[in-house]
């Protein structure tokens, strides 16, 4: 049966689809069926009322997070439709996201989230276009770079609470220029701990 929902520490996350535009080298799926006992590679992506049926409503978690084995705006309307009942609950949303949601969809989808979603996490996971298309391997190229940036960015003016985020393994040099790039957008910077194993 297939994982669409699943609950870690206080949250609970949604995993709404497998596609990703990028195919990171350091990504969890690489050699993976599921993340910490949860299996969620898809047979069949789910509709949005397929996630609320799954979302067991009588349980107050610290935050409902977008956040699976994909990239969740490669599925924006089901993840805005999600969002939207979630918040008339109550429930405060997340997104994680490689921040390519504009250049998936065609169109600025910033405007679609800002109603629904409280906090956005951005994958920047590099310090420039070039180091983060070796690592990420988007099928838009360097441009995703500079993009997601932009992302992060409209977010934030839309009032979404936005960070950037970065994996340790990259190195103290590239995390310090990451933090640097981060300033100078005037976005907060999470530096995440590499999780290898589960």
């Amino acid at each position: 049966m297939d994982t669409y929902v699943y609950e870690l520490g206080k949250s609970l996350y949604i995993n709404l689809t497998n596609r990703c535009s990028n195919a990171c080298t350091f990504c969890v799926r690489n050699g993976h069926e599921g993340y910490f006992g949860n299996k969620l590679w898809l047979q069949k992506e789910p509709a949005a009322e397929d996630v609320l049926g799954a979302i067991d409503f009588s349980k107050k978690y610290e935050q409902v997070v977008f956040c699976g084995f994909g990239e969740p705006t490669e599925r924006a309307d089901v993840l805005v439709a999600v969002a939207k009942e979630l918040k008339k609950r109550g429930y405060t949303v997340r997104v994680n996201t490689n921040g390519q949601g504009n250049l998936i969809n065609g169109r600025d989808i910033t405007a679609d989230l800002a109603g629904c979603v409280d906090y956005i996490n951005v994958s920047l996971n590099a310090c420039t276009a070039e180091k983060y298309q070796t690592l990420c391997r988007s099928r838009f190229g360097e441009r995703a770079f500079e993009e997601l940036i932009s992302f992060a960015e409209k977010c934030r003016d839309r009032g979404i609470k936005t960070n950037l985020s970065v994996v340790d393994v990259i190195g103290a040099e590239d995390v310090a220029r990451a933090q640097a790039l981060a300033k100078a957008h005037d976005l907060p910077l999470r530096v995440r701990a590499y999780i290898a194993d589960n």
